[in-house]
């Protein structure tokens, strides 16, 4: 049973980590996906493949998301040529860390144009097309550090806060018209970032998990491909954490 058979999405942040395993694992379930990101891909290639072999198609497209007119006008035109999106995941984000009282404006300033404005303008274009059509399912990627903070996160932190406070309100703003909107905040997740972390860093933070392990890429993308599916019809509105109980 294919869970996206015949629906076609869009993935920022498609090119690599939780967002390229997003990609595959939608592709695998039948969905037509474009997945956008800055430049052409190393994975570009086994999505593609991946596509023709579960007879749907992967479209890349390009553009800097902290660019609000570059990015308006590539998912504009990735609009039109889907003729629509019935699933829309917000996975494009950036971290910039630095203590607050060193960090520059700069660095401040571009990941909450990437994290949180850049997921606005897409989310603007692809939801007024789902009401008209009154039928979709928006996912925004949060994070732990959105719930409970982390320092030396200051500028990610507060994106990830302001997207979990997003959701709840376009939630409320386009469920009438059969619209859900909701968020996955992953906690300590196996990625290349995490890999180059001190070994023992990484085991007092796994210490801190109930599960007792990191997540995989695979947990977050299966929790997406839930809220994307018909199988959480009545959701919306909700951060579903994928964080082993750390939340809890």
């Amino acid at each position: 049973m294919k869970l996206l058979e015949n629906k076609k999405a869009l993935v920022t942040g498609s090119s690599r980590g939780i967002g390229k395993k997003i990609t595959e694992m939608f592709l695998q379930n039948g969905a037509e996906v474009w997945g956008l990101c800055t430049k052409p891909s190393a994975n570009k290639d086994a999505l593609e493949k991946c596509a023709a072999e579960n007879g749907t198609a992967f479209h890349e497209i390009y553009a800097d998301a902290s660019n609000a007119e570059q990015l308006s006008q590539i998912v504009k035109d990735a609009l039109k040529e889907a003729g629509g999106f019935d699933v829309l995941v917000n996975n494009a984000g950036i971290t910039k860390d630095g203590l607050s009282f060193h960090m520059k404006m700069e660095d401040w300033k571009k990941v909450l144009d990437v994290n949180l404005t850049g997921v606005f303008v897409t989310t603007q274009i692809v939801s007024n097309d789902m009401i008209h059509k009154k039928h979709g399912s928006i996912v925004n990627m949060t994070s732990i550090v959105g719930l409970h903070g982390g320092a030396g996160q200051v500028n990610y932190s507060a994106s990830k806060a302001g997207l979990i406070g997003y959701t709840k309100s376009l939630a409320k703003e386009v469920g009438s018209r059969g619209v859900r909107v909701n968020a996955v905040a992953p906690g300590f997740i196996d990625t290349d970032m995490t890999q180059a972390v001190d070994e023992k860093i990484r085991e007092n933070w796994i210490s801190q998990i109930p599960l007792r392990r990191a997540g995989t890429v695979d947990d977050v993308a299966g929790a997406v491909l839930f809220l994307a599916s018909d199988f959480s019809t009545y959701i919306s509105g909700q951060v579903l954490g994928v964080d082993g109980g750390m939340g809890c």
